[in-house]
């Protein structure tokens, strides 16, 4: 079994960095919060992952499918609870994918794919809280 560490350091206020494959991740809380806003936010982290981990996936599944995006992006939206702890109750991704005559069930597969077999991040939040997608196509 493989073991991930990593180390976070308190640097001043409420201001963290941590060293993840030798690159500084800060995280900060916004001015309004009490922060100076040198970083994200990590509950906001926690969805650049799950976006960066499916879509590292999917643009190696369609690279072997030999499917050439010109654009492609992964936007997602997390419903936020009221209460604390607060914490994400529901995560919706939304796939967009841009190119010239795009073939549309190469990209179902490969998002499907992503989704429910590959990107562990997804897998652990759908653990947790209810997570959906949708794939918009632009081509042309």
């Amino acid at each position: 079994m493989t073991t991930h560490s990593i180390k976070t350091v308190w640097k001043e206020n409420n201001t963290f960095s941590t060293d993840i494959d030798g690159h500084d991740v800060v995280i900060d809380l916004g001015e309004d919060q009490g922060g100076q806003n040198h970083g994200p936010r990590p509950k906001k982290l926690l969805l650049a992952s799950a976006a960066g981990c499916t879509g590292l996936d999917v643009v190696e599944m369609l690279r072997k499918m030999r499917v050439e995006l010109r654009g492609f992006d992964i936007n997602v939206d997390a419903e936020l609870s009221d209460e604390h702890p607060k914490q994400y109750k529901s995560i919706k991704l939304l796939y967009e994918f841009t190119g010239e005559e795009l073939p549309e069930k190469k990209i179902e597969r490969a998002v499907k794919l992503s989704f429910e077999n590959y990107c562990g991040v997804l897998a652990m939040y759908k653990s947790a809280v209810p997570v959906s997608y949708e794939i918009r196509i632009n081509n042309g």
